[in-house]
């Protein structure tokens, strides 16, 4: 399973339930990496999408703790058995954790590769992604080259599960 994600130097992902930044070209892999797959978001992420609504061309599995709570065009879930028993119909590989804070903190353990935009640059934020640098069990195994979006400088870094 994989998880995609955008990071500051601190490895803050959001403020007030917006991103960071956007970076066309970040987005632009973004939609690369998930068209046509199966994306797992957190009912607060899904909100902030235009409209509130699924993202196009992809499966979109909602996590939700509200037993209530619908998506058209999309299936929800509420715990993370169930969504771990409903991802079992899909190649895990095709399976992208998209957020947001604490979605990825409970699928880190399953998810095997990550695709980490690194943005070189520190913001004001109030939510973080696990720092992978920092665990044992996650390595490097491909960077592009350094980019830059106005005078902004990041770059991709796809890390991979080594344990």
């Amino acid at each position: 399973m994989n998880l995609i994600v955008a990071v500051d130097e601190n490895w803050a992902i959001g403020l007030k339930n917006k991103l960071l930044v956007r970076i066309p070209s970040d987005q632009k892999f973004f939609r690369q990496e998930t068209t046509g797959k199966v994306v797992v978001l957190g009912r607060k992420t899904l909100e902030t999408f235009p409209g509130g609504l699924p993202l196009k061309n992809r499966t979109n599995i909602i996590l939700s703790t509200d037993r209530n709570y619908k998506v058209k065009d999309a299936v929800v879930v509420h715990s993370i058995p169930e969504l771990l028993e409903e991802l079992k119909q899909y190649d895990s590989k095709d399976v992208y954790i998209i957020g947001g804070e604490s979605i990825y903190r409970q699928m880190l353990p399953y998810c095997d590769t990550a695709h980490v935009t690194k943005i070189y640059h520190s913001y004001e934020a109030d939510t973080y992604f696990p720092n992978l640098d920092e665990l044992p069990e996650w390595e490097i195994t491909a960077t592009s080259e350094e980019q830059t979006y106005f005078d902004l400088e990041f770059e991709f870094i796809k890390y991979e599960r080594s344990v």
